[in-house]
């Protein structure tokens, strides 16, 4: 069982959970503004054609890791919070 937070570390929480949530809106909105361009250049024959999947997959990849980081695993997930109180169970009973 863990102890109540005081009003302080809720807004500290919350203001920090809501910034990594605003990060990863950010973090989407400039990956598809990017990459729009990117398909535009691609499309008008810049380069060889299609070149523009292989930033999109990759930048891709980077947003649904950042996604599960900050909507899974990050602060307040089942996952994350189970993971920790775990630990906190091992820790107590052995003390190290």
């Amino acid at each position: 069982m863990s102890t109540p937070l005081s009003p302080e570390q809720i807004e500290r929480l919350a203001r920090r959970r809501a910034g990594a949530k605003l990060g990863w809106y950010v973090h989407v909105g400039v990956y598809l503004l990017f990459n729009g361009a990117f398909f535009v250049l691609s499309e008008l024959g810049v380069g060889h054609r299609h070149w523009s999947i292989y930033p999109a997959l990759g930048w891709g990849l980077g947003v649904v890791l950042h996604g599960i980081a900050v909507f899974v695993l990050g602060g307040g997930s089942g996952v994350r919070e189970r993971l920790i109180e775990h630990e906190r169970e091992r820790l107590r009973r052995t003390g190290r």
